[in-house]
């Protein structure tokens, strides 16, 4: 290289290996060569060498991935010096001789690898690829033009005579030779069809003869299609491996070729092509006239250069004489002479698929192979779609290792271009029909069953999927052949609603039915047009036709079907069941930890609303969309400018959402289309719609800007949703807030002590990582104990000083009455504070934090779902008690409990809700009220048709409630206390229900004679005589009663508040009289009065009244001023219903502690009967 040019060292330089070129030439040069009368004639060793070629051909290219011996083979010339001369030479014996059939066979061996289509993979390719690839795809479009054009022989149907044999066998009958043979044969038509002319590389030879009319004609000349017809009627039944070749064979020949204008006839398809011209010719001539308006001439050819001077005092050159009219024109020409190079982030690898996949891209037909190719379509539907597409889809479905991925595509697309195809020729049967007599075929006497085997609910589950697996991965070109085939689908079944048997019309609306029932349908739709972003032109157009066909079918759907319901889902969460049993499923245990919160879908029906629906298209994604699809109104035609102008028709005035295209650049769009320059052409069809919109969108626009000034400024951006509300409405949407919800209450489950509890919630809490909330709550607790500690010896220390001097003896009434009138002072409750904004979150939401809390007997202040309820420690826990809680906590945080059989502190833990759910199902199930099962209540137990539910036991428990919280932590009693309490008052229910008054049976009276039980009878009612008697002497000294009251409220200092009148409720003296009431009574009658007379500023309010225990006062010698019995007997009084439920509870001890009170009473009583102040 150093001593000759750079052209000397590239002749030089060797493309192929010299060794590897020399075995090829030689091996080439065995097999034959033009004999002495000038026919070919063949080589000894000419099937050895064929075999000998093949073996270099595989493994250059399959294990080396070179492809030095395909130029090799393509620089030899041996297709068209050698193949093709041997296939012609045993064209007519090659089914005869089995030596020939061996040699027509071993040059189909090589005719297709050679034949193959290849493609240079930009992440794949090599130097060696670079280098041949180009001169090999240039000599396999040779190979194409050699075996469409042989003279002497055809070769394609030389190549079906090799595999008639191995066809003629049964299925069953075949050997994996002869599906070899099959498979050759297809694969070599496939190429053929496959192979066309590169766009970028140059040929010496017509276009035309490599074209898809050329192959379309020799197939039909060759029977090629014949072939393929009797092989995909047959697939499934004589063919099963085939269908994907098939598949392949019938979408190169069908790709790109108008299925509408095929099955017009001559003279309507020569109108439509005329005005196609016609068209073509109007648009030149409108672009020629624009340019001819400043074009220059011959006067001014003369150089001119201008200064343009814009609003920021910058100047702009720009160049022409035709910038010298108007300001506007040069603004025009600067901005066309702007180019903005959009950087590109990352490599997007080119599809292998891409150059040939370009189904988009028409391709015009002569009318020799139009005319052959409408004959076969025909056939083919007639014989051959339900059995081929019903077993390629069955096989996509099993994913079959023949399929690959681009079988699918061509699947989709196939299946659209059929049923557009069947369509139109059904459309051209009735164009016939209504010209000619009756006796032409009527399409409506056929149905839609030659496509059925596509048009059922597997295909369309298929469909779903294919198009969300495209869209997941952004396999554009997959995703726009499953959009083309969902479209053709929506509008097959349109006709079929339209048709005139029943029977279709059925099966349409069955079909709509399904299509529109899935959300996720509607979804996918209104998803793929919101997320075009340069996918190319046939993407965008088939996007923007699948979203106008299924919102107008599904507008018109849902106005025949008022009722129609859709099947929704929607994301949930649930908490995935943990089995308690130890043992069980010890694999998963790893997989259910990890998913112990899984996302499943729950599926729920709803009523559809259109409008709801409809208003999901009106976004600025999607109007970008269209927009982008309509700056190619120059290359629309009428049908597609027909569907941009619907949709911006529905969102500016169906929808009045007119906002969302007040943008500047939408408006300049708008705008050119009809003003102009290079706008629409005013003689087409669609120009008068497109006028009329605009004109009635800008007269609204500036409606809207007069109304709403802040418009001008939003047109430079894109709207949002709450700029559109304010724009419309001209104030923001009130967006409401829902209030947050409280957490499910948690309790630990039943047979644990106090301690034992408050480990389980501390354990859950560490479980949890929540380490951080515990220390903050050791930190609260001693802060509060010690404001507690302090609290508490100021309160001792204020005791103290407030007792009396020890020889300081005052009278005994006097000590009485100041330890009554003192009220003991409680402790102030301690707020505790959250130390952050996540705490405060988690005070509220944490169910954990807040079982430990309610544990250790804090209470929360507030409702229930307010988040900024405050917890407080209340007054009842006294520093003892919070240092114990401290230490248990700190005992439990870094030593938890361990439990048996492997649980965790959380399997003990559960909602309240569950526990009342579960007492109430243990309620349903027992018959026993109180006690254990074992205690016989005797035979009279409580229950029966007759009992009902009273409210006093309620109102009971929420008095004492109310008097154990006004109490101090020194009044409240242990738990063995309550406990003793508690098991008391269960005794003496037990023994009040034994002796009940009525019996649950009816039983004989003769039979159940006792004298005991009649001497107790007795008994009571001599008792019940004898207390009457008493009530009746006490009403008969109400006056001296009054007397005495009014002398001790003049030795009162302090005034007294007068009590509220309240309703006198005698003593009940009905059957029911029982000994505890009459020692209630008795109890309460022995009190002394010289107490309450004493006690200066009582408050008888009756807040006080609820909270007091009624007594009556009588006499005592001990305290009594005069001792006559007369005078001091005091009526026993009680106030309210509830009051005299509380006289039946003589085994409360509590009452024990609290002072006696006397109500004044408002109204005389006698032998219980109130006596009205009139009557006496």
């Amino acid at each position: 290289m150093a001593n000759g040019t750079l052209d000397e060292w590239v002749e030089q330089a060797p493309v192929v290996d010299p060794e590897v070129r020399a075995h090829i030439y030689n091996l080439v040069s065995a097999i034959g060569g033009a004999g002495d009368d000038g026919s070919y004639e063949l080589g000894d060793d000419a099937l050895l060498c064929l075999k000998d070629l093949k073996k270099w051909l595989s493994i250059f290219e399959n294990k080396l991935n070179r492809r030095d011996v395909a130029r090799c083979m393509a620089e030899a010339n041996l297709v068209k010096g050698d193949l093709l001369e041997i296939l012609a030479k045993y064209s007519e014996r090659v089914m005869v001789d089995k030596l020939k059939h061996k040699i027509a066979l071993a040059c189909l061996e090589l005719l297709v690898p050679l034949t193959w289509p290849v493609e240079i993979d930009p992440m794949e390719a090599t130097a060696n690829h670079h280098r041949h690839i180009p001169f090999i795809q240039v000599a396999q479009t040779g190979y194409k033009r050699a075996i469409l054009q042989f003279d002497r022989a055809k070769i394609l149907q030389t190549a079906v005579r090799v595999a008639l044999p191995s066809m003629a066998e049964t299925r069953k009958e075949r050997t994996p030779r002869d599906e070899g043979i099959i498979r050759i044969v297809l694969y070599f038509i496939r190429n053929i069809a496959m192979l066309s002319q590169s766009r970028v590389l140059p040929t010496d030879f017509d276009e035309a003869e490599v074209s898809r009319s050329a192959t379309i004609d020799a197939f039909h000349d060759q029977d090629i299609f014949q072939v393929l017809l009797t092989v995909a009627s047959s697939i499934g039944d004589e063919f099963v491996s085939q269908d994907v070749v098939v598949l392949e064979i019938l979408y190169h020949i069908l790709k790109g070729v108008d299925a509408e204008k095929l099955f017009m006839e001559e003279k309507k398809l020569a109108n439509t092509n005329t005005e196609e011209l016609k068209s073509l010719i109007q648009k030149e001539k409108a672009m020629l006239a624009g340019y001819a308006r400043h074009a220059p001439t011959r006067h001014n050819r003369f150089g001119t250069m201008i200064w343009i001077k814009r609003d920021d005092e910058k100047v702009s050159t720009v160049s022409g004489q035709d910038v010298l009219g108007k300001a506007q024109k040069s603004m025009q020409k600067m901005d066309k002479t702007k180019k903005w190079n959009k950087p590109r982030h990352g490599s997007r690898r080119k599809d292998d698929e891409a150059s040939r996949d370009l189904f988009d891209l028409p391709v015009p037909l002569s009318p020799s192979a139009r005319k052959y190719l409408k004959a076969f379509v025909e056939e083919f539907l007639d014989s051959s779609f339900n059995p081929l597409f019903v077993h390629l889809r069955k096989a996509i479905e099993r994913e079959h290792e023949r399929v690959e991925s681009r079988h699918s595509r061509q699947y989709f697309y196939l299946v659209a271009w059929f049923l557009r195809a069947e369509c139109a020729r059904r459309r051209q049967i009735k164009e016939k029909a209504a010209k000619k007599d009756a006796g032409t075929i009527n399409a409506e006497d056929e149905s839609f069953g030659l496509v059925a085997g596509v048009l059922n609910q597997e295909t369309f589950i298929l469909l779903n999927r294919f198009m969300q697996r495209s869209q997941d991965d952004k396999i554009w070109q997959d995703l726009n052949a499953g959009m083309k085939c969902f479209t053709q689908i929506l509008l097959t079944v349109q006709e079929m609603s339209e048709a005139a048997m029943e029977e279709d019309q059925e099966i349409a609306e069955n079909i709509q039915n399904r299509i529109f029932y899935e959300e996720s349908t509607h979804d996918r739709i209104i998803h793929i047009l919101r997320s075009y972003k340069d996918q190319g032109l046939g993407y965008l157009d088939a996007c923007t036709e699948l979203s106008h066909v299924f919102l107008r079918m599904l507008e018109r759907y849902s106005k025949q079907n008022v009722d129609l319901q859709i099947r929704s889902r929607r994301r949930a969460r649930k908490k995935q069941k943990v089995t308690e049993a130890p043992g069980q499923n010890d694999e998963g245990n790893t997989s259910e930890a990890e998913d112990v919160v899984e996302a499943h879908r729950t599926t729920t029906e709803r009523k559809f609303d259109f409008a709801r629906f409809s208003a999901k298209f009106m976004t600025q994604s999607c109007v970008n969309t269209f927009v982008t699809f309509t700056r190619f109104y120059n290359d629309l035609n009428a049908d597609q400018l027909k569907r941009a102008h619907r949709f911006f028709y529905r969102v500016a005035f169906k929808m009045r959402l007119g906002i969302i295209l007040c943008r500047v650049d939408i408006l300049q769009l708008f705008n050119k289309m009809i003003k102009g320059p290079e706008g629409l052409d005013p003689d087409m069809p669609a120009f008068k719609e497109w006028e009329e919109f605009v004109r009635h969108f800008f007269r609204m626009a500036l409606k809207k800007i007069q109304e709403r000034p802040e418009l001008v400024v939003e047109m430079l951006f894109s709207k949002i949703n709450a700029t559109m509300y304010y724009l419309e409405h001209g104030y923001d949407r009130e967006v409401p807030t829902r209030a947050p919800r409280a957490p499910a209450e948690l309790e630990v489950k039943p047979g644990m002590e106090k301690l034992d509890q408050i480990g389980v919630a501390v354990s859950v809490l560490v479980n949890q990582n929540k380490a951080d909330a515990l220390n903050w709550l050791k930190g609260i607790l001693t802060s509060a104990a010690e404001e507690r500690k302090s609290w508490e010896d100021m309160d001792k220390a204020r005791k103290a000083a407030a007792q009396p001097p020890e020889n300081d003896v005052a009278p005994a009434a006097a000590q009485e009455a100041a330890q009554e009138d003192y009220e003991l002072p409680t402790a102030p409750s301690i707020i505790m504070k959250p130390d952050n904004d996540e705490r405060r979150i988690a005070l509220f939401k944490d169910n954990k934090l807040r079982l430990l809390l309610s544990l250790l007997k804090f209470q929360r202040v507030g409702d229930d779902d307010d988040p900024d309820a405050s917890w407080i420690v209340p007054s009842s826990l006294s520093a003892s008690e919070l240092t114990e809680a401290l230490d248990l906590i700190r005992k439990f945080e870094f030593d938890p409990p361990v439990y048996e059989n492997g649980k965790t502190a959380e399997d003990f833990l559960r909602t309240k809700a569950a526990a009342r759910r579960q007492r109430a199902s243990f309620d349903d199930d027992s018959d026993d009220i109180v006690g254990s099962e074992s205690e016989d209540v005797g035979e009279y137990a409580a229950g029966g048709p007759t009992t009902r539910k009273s409210d006093a036991l309620k109102e009971l428990k929420s008095r004492r409630r109310r008097r154990r919280r006004s109490r101090t932590p020194l009044e409240q009693d242990d738990d063995d206390e309550k406990t003793r309490r508690a098991e008391a008052r269960r005794k003496t229910d037990l023994e009040k229900q034994k002796k009940m008054k009525s019996t649950m049976f009816v039983h004989d009276s003769d039979e159940e004679s006792d004298e005991e039980r009649d001497k107790e009878f007795y008994a009571r009612e001599e008792e019940i005589r004898r207390t009457a008697g008493m009530n009746f002497l006490r009403g008969l000294t109400k006056e001296k009663i009054d007397d005495d009251r009014t002398k001790k409220r003049k030795y009162t200092d302090e005034p007294k508040k007068a009590g509220k009148k309240r309703k006198v409720i005698a003593l009940s003296s009905d059957s029911s009289g029982n000994e505890s009431e009459a020692d209630a009574v008795n109890e309460s009658s022995r009190a002394s009065s010289v107490g309450i007379g004493n006690m200066p500023g009582q408050d008888t309010d009756e807040d006080d009244v609820t909270d007091t225990p009624l007594s009556s006062q009588q006499h005592d010698h001990t305290h009594g001023r005069d001792g006559k019995a007369s005078e001091d007997l005091r009526i026993p009084v009680s106030t309210t219903k509830e009051d005299a439920i509380m006289l039946d509870d003589s085994d409360d001890e509590e009452n024990e502690d609290i002072a006696p009170v006397r109500r004044p009473v408002a109204r005389t009583v006698r032998a219980g009967f109130v006596i009205d102040s009139d009557s006496e």
